[in-house]
């Protein structure tokens, strides 16, 4: 049986000679280049192979991304992608939030502004590789925040930036008729003007208690971990129609992990080692739209 894939490359280090080994290894594992093309713009370039692949399994699909991975040269990746998901008419796209659709940790800002940075920046690197419990970590970071002034969200909200391609990815995205998710283990308060801006169709974070225009350190209800992730990938795919073959999952974390893993393809953006280990792609250059290379939007 033969399976119809994709192998796109992308990096800032794009050449012919990094193009060239890629085919070599796709060869060596028996796949066959059916066409080709280029992209990519000043920032990164892009190439895909449509290929055949003589693979019956998932494993022999699994080989040749391992195999790929394994030769990759510095400042170049290549994602293995099923034709199925490349060619969907309707696509479902769920992001991180923190590190990922932006590029600073929301925590840390706030923390920052209660003299804590570099002890919640700890245990936030902790609980990204997988080291502590999500929501226990969410709870001890956040108590920390007890006593500011609601104030403070308003201005850790201005020192937010999207991550480089991010509105770009959505646009895309949205354009082309798919839907666009965020899920996020940060905050309501900080979440819901960048979603409403991005023209998002779903998100949810926690959110933080403020009493008397004052931070708690408390989180009200339950905490948005990595289980709640996958949780929300699959009922908003689900009311959309939309198979989870044809789903693309994009975090950098621990708590990301059975999100990538329950979507169609789980991407790794600038991710911890434990992350890129087990996804299927990776990013490791700071553009986020070179997702919508890799699911061919």
């Amino acid at each position: 049986m033969t399976s119809n894939l994709a192998a796109v490359s992308y990096g800032v280090n794009l050449s012919p000679e990094s193009l060239e080994n890629v085919l070599k290894v796709l060869a060596d594992a028996g796949a066959s280049v059916s066409s080709e093309s280029q992209g990519g713009d000043e920032r990164f370039g892009v190439h895909t192979a449509d290929l055949v692949v003589d693979a019956d399994t998932e494993a022999g699909i699994l080989t040749v991304r391992r195999l790929v991975a394994e030769a990759a040269e510095a400042g170049v990746d290549t994602a293995i992608v099923s034709g199925s998901l490349r060619q969907a008419p309707r696509k479902f796209l769920i992001m991180d939030v923190d590190s990922t659709l932006i590029q600073q940790e929301v925590i840390e800002l706030l923390a920052a502004h209660a003299g804590k940075r570099e002890e919640v920046a700890a245990v936030t690197e902790a609980a990204m590789r997988g080291e502590l419990d999500f929501a226990q970590s969410l709870h001890a970071r956040v108590a920390v925040l007890a006593g500011l002034p609601a104030a403070v969200v308003d201005a850790v909200r201005q020192e937010v930036r999207l991550s480089l391609g991010a509105a770009e990815l959505v646009a895309a995205f949205k354009e082309a008729g798919h839907v666009v998710a965020v899920v996020s283990g940060g905050f309501n308060q900080i979440l819901g003007p960048i979603a409403e801006e991005l023209g998002l169709d779903y998100w949810i974070a926690n959110e933080l208690e403020i009493v008397d225009g004052v931070l708690t350190g408390k989180v009200l209800g339950s905490v948005i971990d990595r289980a709640a992730k996958e949780k929300y990938l699959r009922e908003w795919a689900a009311a959309e129609g939309i198979s989870l073959e044809h789903t693309i999952a994009v975090g950098d974390g621990a708590n990301d992990l059975d999100m990538l893993s329950a979507a169609g393809l789980g991407v790794a953006f600038n991710a911890k080692p434990a992350v890129r280990a087990v996804a299927d792609a990776v990013i490791t250059m700071p553009y986020l739209d070179a997702v919508r290379h890799i699911a061919n939007v």
